[in-house]
């Protein structure tokens, strides 16, 4: 790949440094390599000035350092050392972490008090072993590791946390990373142009997806990032991700009942609409299918349950007759289900009083109606996607404002929500003011 995909750039900035070395190039690949090169000090970072063609490469960064604004000069960063996280077992980590996983401080690698240790930067100059920062230099499984200032404890590992952004959760869907180019090595075309391959995934009818520059992604629930390929004669093809070793993220308990169009449905109903039972996700027999449960391990497909991996508008399995390829799940709504379910089974529960309608301008309204006037559905309080927002159930807790039900917490003319639709921030919500006769 291009040297410059190493480096991070910031147009117009200077770095004040005591440790630099001048030279001149006739482009910034040609700086780059001279920063490859350095042996006078570890370069972190170069400066390339255009209109004199003038290259500094510099010992700090500007994590280290005061920056200035100058106009005609480009400051290019070496990534490895601006991240503040590990990649895999972390052999090329250059971060600053300085203690155990412990709290214990650690020992400076060129010190041999109070352990004299076997791995020095005299021993292992490219071990990147400076000061006392977390380092792995004998690739140890269990990441970067440090001698301690403890006597009693010679060495322990470091908490350092791994790159969300250099590796993939689930199927990649929610990659930000910068990588920007394929398996095979092609460069991405980017997203904003339509040459050489004209494509339909436009940033603004896909803003959930940064779509930036020609970084690789998944819009489109593929089994791993992709991109378009600024080769003509190949369109598209995945990108080299690796897989995170850390579980993902937790996003709270998984749905036991149908909200929206189930894609969170964890529930255990087997049995299609019609009364057919649901073929096992991991055999092919009576149908063969792609929705094999390793490749997509964050789409619930366990066992022969009901599931929406590709959503669709409800959950749906194969099923074990050979004549019926499909079939959706009747799954219990959330607003007639308790949501927390204990227990083996979806077993439904008394459905709590929905109030169909609003007295006055709605601020009492408690009822569990969460879509709006246009049939949009409401985006969760608690969320702030796809719409940044303040009215939160902590800065307005006597506003009932629970999962993405219809409320008023300020005042309006009647209940709201923000909506899931992108492109619309809210609406009033389609509920009727009650006909009361008998409050004045």
């Amino acid at each position: 790949g291009d040297i410059l995909d190493d480096y991070s750039k910031t147009d117009g900035v200077w770095i004040l440094t005591r440790n630099k070395q001048l030279y001149k190039t006739n482009n910034e690949r040609e700086c780059a390599d001279k920063c490859e090169a350095e042996r006078n000090f570890t370069c972190r970072a170069f400066l390339f000035t255009r209109k004199i063609l003038q290259c500094l490469t510099l010992a700090e960064n500007a994590k280290m350092t005061v920056t200035f604004t100058s106009t005609d000069t480009d400051l290019y960063e070496k990534r490895i050392y601006l991240m503040q996280c590990k990649r895999g077992i972390g052999t090329d980590y250059r971060g600053t972490e300085a203690k155990t996983q412990r709290g214990i401080p650690c020992q400076k690698w060129a010190e041999k008090i109070p352990h004299k240790p076997n791995y020095t930067p005299e021993k292992h100059p490219n071990a990147g072993l400076e000061e006392n920062y977390c380092r792995n230099p004998d690739a140890d499984e269990s990441g970067p590791w440090c001698y301690t200032t403890d006597p009693a404890t010679r060495f322990d590992y470091c908490a350092i946390p791994e790159c969300e952004d250099q590796c993939m959760q689930c199927n990649g869907e929610d990659y930000r990373g910068e990588v920007s180019r394929t398996e095979s090595g092609l460069e991405c075309q980017r997203w904003d142009v339509q040459e050489p391959h004209m494509h339909g995934f436009i940033l603004k009818h896909y803003p959930e997806k940064d779509l930036k520059m020609n970084y690789c992604r998944n819009p489109d629930g593929e089994l791993r990032p992709w991109c378009f390929t600024t080769n003509p004669n190949k369109r598209w093809e995945y990108c080299n991700i690796p897989r995170c070793t850390t579980p993902p993220p937790v996003s709270g308990l998984d749905s036991q009942c149908l909200s929206g169009r189930g894609e969170d449905y964890r529930g255990r109903i087997a049995v299609t609409e019609s009364g057919n039972a649901c073929q096992h996700w991991n055999t092919q027999f009576p149908h063969k299918h792609g929705w094999i449960p390793d490749r997509y391990p964050c789409k619930g497909l366990e066992e022969n349950y009901c599931r929406n991996p590709d959503g669709e508008k409800k959950p749906w399995c194969y099923t074990t007759n050979s004549s019926i390829r499909w079939e959706y799940c009747t799954i219990p709504p959330c607003d007639t289900t308790e949501q927390g379910i204990a227990g083996m089974n979806d077993v439904p529960v008394q459905a709590p009083l929905t109030e169909e309608c609003y007295r006055g301008k709605g601020q009492s309204y408690r009822g569990t109606a969460s879509v709006t006037v246009s049939g949009k559905k409401c985006q969760a309080w608690s969320s702030m996607f796809p719409h940044r927002h303040i009215k939160t159930p902590d800065r307005f807790p006597d506003a009932d404002l629970r999962d993405n039900y219809c409320r008023n917490p300020d005042g309006d003319s009647s209940p709201w929500c923000f909506t899931t639709d992108p492109n619309t921030i809210w609406e009033y919500c389609n509920l009727k003011r009650c006909d009361d006769h008998t409050q004045q």
